[in-house]
């Protein structure tokens, strides 16, 4: 298969994954301004968001894969307390998830510390049988180190990506995956989602609203 023919395959499983978030409730336009709420004190208007707003928001997976290191990784247990940035893609995607990784890594590298080490980023492999542990963590190695690298066998991946609410290719070792980012806050909720396209800039205005959010009175 050509970069072209994965590219157009990709592109079309991006739509797919757009469906189903708007068949699991109200996703918003990127940089929808929300209604305003009541808190204490008077009226305040809520966080703008450069990502799409889901409606109702989608509840953190429960799963355990394996990281870079060949440990389990309790997703649920060990991203408890953070800001969870969880996408599904592989090493070898010639731009969405190259893409993605860069600017986000750009963002926190930008951000200040108080904010960075609040949020983790977890990056689960749809190509096992080509992403083994070491190629994984060179390739995340060289956005961020502390970015979290998870694989397992098809038959965990494919459960991985079902408890999240994702589409499913047929072969989970193929070019398919979804190019959104779930982004769970504090409540373990995940209540806005990035697809392909966020930048930098995105990031650096999302983040430090999104470790302070507390979601409270929507």
């Amino acid at each position: 298969m050509n970069a072209k023919s994965k590219r157009v395959k990709l592109r079309l499983f991006e739509f797919c994954s757009l469906v189903l978030m708007l068949s699991l409730g109200c996703v918003s336009l990127v940089g929808q301004k929300q209604p305003e709420v009541k808190a204490s004190g008077g009226v305040r208007p809520e966080a703008t968001y450069r990502g799409g707003v889901v409606t109702p928001p989608i509840p953190k997976p429960r799963f355990t894969l394996r990281d870079t290191s060949g440990n389990p990784f309790d997703f649920w247990t060990e991203t408890k307390g953070y800001v969870t940035l969880l996408f599904f893609g592989y090493t070898g995607c010639p731009d969405v998830c190259p893409t993605h990784m860069v600017f986000l890594a750009s963002a926190l590298r930008t951000l200040p510390s108080d904010v960075r080490k609040q949020v983790k980023v977890v990056f689960v492999t749809t190509d096992p049988s080509r992403d083994n542990p070491e190629s994984l963590r060179k390739w995340l190695n060289n956005f961020d180190k502390q970015f979290i690298g998870l694989s397992g066998d098809e038959n965990a991946i494919r459960a991985a990506q079902s408890a999240a609410n994702l589409p499913i290719g047929d072969n989970v070792s193929s070019y398919e995956h979804s190019a959104f980012i779930l982004a769970y806050t504090k409540d373990n909720l995940a209540h806005i989602i990035y697809p392909s396209g966020i930048t930098q800039s995105d990031w650096l205005h999302d983040l430090p609203q999104l470790v302070a959010e507390n979601w409270r009175g929507r």
